[in-house]
């Protein structure tokens, strides 16, 4: 089967956006389906409107923060026609940082809280009822806000790519719609599945896919250094270690210790899939390696001491309200 460059570039782009989707489009599901069996359970079946309202509210707001930080990025990188070389690998450095810190926190705190996802949602729900009036508002935004938690990494995910365009939009969609259909299965069909071992697979992704924006972050704020040393002789000094040795020069990453681009260069197929899924890069410098392993040390480590906790129990269809 022969793969052009163009249609391997179309997917690439929405693989990593569809494994974000479908991970946060999991957890924000769960906790929908967890508050629907409830009301039901609790004859409240008056309120899952509420429900239903707070699950499109948080899909609009969360299309809405992607539209202003597109426009956002839009309007910084035009700000200044001088600088704008050096404020786009600027800007997605920073986003970068930013998806790296909040993604690997979710990671982490979710893992070690999903053992007690359903007993800490019923509680606030059944709190909630308790009040009689304003009910169906508490309800509508304990949803709003879990769903529009989830749609805000990925939306921040994105940013950190500079990812825009339909297919990334496709990826999206598709992961809602996978993690819709898992809810379907979940609670409607009553299909048992096992939470922990799916969290698991999805964690271990997305920890690579993370570990991948790290290596990209450090490459975007070398180039940004290196491009503000071409504009202002004055921050000459920034650049502490410069390599003009290799066909891309570098600033302060050190010296390159791999080299692909004739092997498995990354714009191209197999290595353009690696590439825009896990941050694969075909000019890898030492610095860039050692920020690599120290994040897959460090946070990978701490994701894993947090599987050792009990396990999540292998899902019924619906809550019963005992564990």
């Amino acid at each position: 089967m022969h793969f052009s460059v163009a249609s391997t570039m179309d997917i690439s782009a929405a693989l990593p956006v569809f494994v974000i989707t479908l991970r946060e489009g999991v957890e924000a599901t769960l906790v929908v389906g967890i508050v629907l069996a409830y009301l039901n359970q609790a004859q409240q079946s008056r309120l899952n409107p509420w429900v239903f309202s707070g699950v499109s509210g948080g899909l609009v707001a969360s299309a809405l923060v992607g539209l202003l930080f597109t426009l956002l990025i839009r309007e910084v990188g035009t700000a200044s026609q001088t600088y704008a070389p050096v404020v786009k690998p600027l800007l997605e450095a920073v986003f970068s940082l930013v998806a790296i810190a909040l993604l690997s926190w979710m990671l982490i705190w979710m893992t070690q809280q999903a053992r007690l996802l359903k007993a800490q949602v019923e509680g606030v729900v059944q709190a909630t009822i308790a009040q009689e009036s304003g009910a169906g508002w508490g309800i509508f935004g304990l949803i709003f806000f879990a769903v529009l938690r989830e749609g805000f990494e990925t939306v921040v995910f994105l940013a950190a790519q500079f990812q825009a365009g339909l297919v990334p939009v496709l990826g999206a969609i598709a992961g809602i719609l996978c993690a819709i259909g898992f809810g379907i299965l979940l609670f409607t069909l009553g299909v048992k599945i096992n939470l922990r071992q799916f969290f698991q697979i999805m964690g271990v992704l997305l920890l690579l896919i993370v570990g991948g924006l790290v290596i990209s972050c450090l490459g975007h704020f070398d180039l940004a250094l290196l491009r503000l040393t071409r504009l202002q002789a004055d921050f000459g000094g920034l650049c502490r270690y410069f390599n003009t040795s290799v066909g891309i020069p570098a600033c302060n990453l050190g010296p390159q210790i791999w080299d692909g681009t004739h092997l498995l260069p990354d714009d191209r197929f197999p290595g353009l899939i690696i590439h825009t899924l896990f941050g694969y890069t075909d000019t890898l410098y030492l610095v860039q390696a050692v920020g690599y392993l120290l994040f897959l040390v460090t946070v990978g480590g701490a994701y894993f001491r947090s599987l050792q906790a009990p396990p999540i129990p292998t899902t019924s269809p619906a809550p019963t309200g005992q564990d």
